[in-house]
């Protein structure tokens, strides 16, 4: 393993559900696995697209904070959404969470995600050591 790679662990973001990391830090740049609308506490799924918005948000901050960044930190933020009728949503509530100037980010539509959550965020951050 390298020296110098950092695994962020928090209990404040779902336990991972596969055999990953909830984010790598390393040089500088934290890699966060990709988030889905689970509640860390019961790790049951949120109710509805907007929900699951919210919660994608709130999991990323809690692995960002626990890298000792923020999602103002955040250089690049994929979104996976399994209906491109969301896409307007995704945006509105981004808003909330982020501010000018926003991150690269790229939408995806797909067929399914895990535990048929309807959105799914994974990003990088750029943070000082």
């Amino acid at each position: 393993m390298n020296p110098n790679k950092k695994i962020i662990q928090t209990l404040d973001a779902p336990a991972a559900i596969g055999i990953y990391s909830q984010a790598v830090c390393i040089g500088g740049m934290v890699y966060l696995s990709g988030q889905i609308g689970l509640n860390p506490e019961s790790m049951q799924m949120e109710e509805g697209i907007e929900a699951q918005i919210h919660r994608v948000f709130q999991n990323l901050r809690a692995v960002a904070d626990a890298a000792g960044g923020s999602l103002d930190d955040m250089v690049k933020l994929n979104v996976y959404i399994t209906s491109m009728d969301n896409f307007v949503k995704v945006n509105e509530i981004m808003t909330t969470y982020f501010q000018h100037p926003y991150p690269a980010r790229a939408v995806v539509g797909v067929a399914a995600l895990p535990r048929n959550a309807l959105v799914e965020m994974d990003g990088i951050l750029c943070i000082q050591d």
